[in-house]
């Protein structure tokens, strides 16, 4: 808990940093910050594969119905929400379309640490997560073509090639790394996830430097409705696996994983298609929501849960 804390908190310092003082997040000389976001995304997958083995493929053949519920689940009611906020906002289009992108994309890694903290399907969520991201490539940019193409063009092929190479192969490769070199490394087992949390603090900041002028002017109208994009997911997730009587570990974890998207994914998409600053703005707003939320609902659990023993 006090690491998630510390987490959350730096994300809070960086982005109070990042709006006062936008010109040190963009360049350092010629070069363009922007340009970190993508690789540092591709070092995090990378990690998020060296984390998956053979154990977590074979759990699906032993909880098909929590898998099946949790991935119809993640791809369905998070692009919806999307796109009905992205319909009553009124925001300009690129902005709007960047919440859809949210909800289009697949479970975050920061689902898992929920799952743990709460109690919940750990197993199922480590799953969930990873399926879900495996299908990203082909899901992401048929929902984005459907539920988004109204707001800006979107070009699913390129789409495709982008979270392929930013997910896929480095996934891939960490998975190879994995099998072949587990424990001989021990220093990237260790490190890994604490140089995917310093990633996505990185990449949060170099957003909000970017996107600075239009969180200004929309700040407040887009926070509250990416906080209600949470809420609703999380909510939504947990009710319908509650509806069609799953276990209450499982129960959770699939609101978590519908609930926490991969907003670092969805700010590399928006990079990719040089949007970073308008289109980006929702992930980079998601993050810190989805935290604290997940940090508060998590709590809730976990203290329930002792108070049932």
């Amino acid at each position: 808990m006090l690491k998630n804390t510390a987490f959350t908190l730096s994300i809070f310092i960086v982005v109070a940093l990042a709006l006062s003082f936008p010109e040190l997040f963009l360049t350092v000389g010629d070069y363009k910050l922007t340009g970190l976001i993508v690789p540092l995304l591709m070092i995090i997958m990378f990690g998020m594969g060296t984390s998956v083995g053979v154990d977590d493929f074979v759990r699906v053949a032993k909880m098909p119905k929590g898998v099946s519920v949790g991935l119809i689940c993640q791809f369905t009611i998070m692009p919806f929400i999307g796109m009905s906020l992205a319909l009553i906002s009124g925001l300009p289009p690129e902005i709007a379309a960047g919440i859809i992108l949210v909800g289009c994309s697949p479970g975050g890694l920061a689902s898992n640490v929920m799952a743990y903290i709460s109690g919940a399907n750990l197993a199922l969520s480590l799953t969930l997560t990873a399926f879900s991201t495996l299908l990203a490539p082909f899901l992401t940019p048929l929902l984005m073509s459907w539920l988004a193409g109204e707001y800006i063009p979107i070009d699913a092929v390129a789409m495709f090639w982008s979270i392929t190479k930013i997910v896929i192969l480095p996934v891939l490769a960490g998975l190879l790394f994995n099998h072949f070199l587990h424990g001989k490394f021990p220093l990237i087992d260790k490190g890994m996830p604490y140089v995917s949390m310093v990633g996505i603090v990185v990449i949060i900041t170099i957003i909000t430097a970017a996107g600075r002028d239009n969180l200004l002017s929309i700040g407040f109208t887009l926070i509250g409705l990416v906080f209600l994009q949470n809420i609703l997911g999380l909510i939504l997730g947990y009710g319908v696996a509650k509806l069609v009587k799953m276990e209450e570990a499982d129960a959770r974890a699939i609101a978590f994983e519908v609930g926490m998207q991969n907003s670092g994914l969805a700010s590399g998409i928006a990079v990719e298609m040089g949007k970073v600053a308008s289109m980006g703005i929702a992930p980079a707003i998601f993050g810190p929501v989805m935290n604290i939320n997940g940090s508060i609902l998590a709590s809730f659990w976990r203290k329930t849960a002792k108070s049932n023993v």
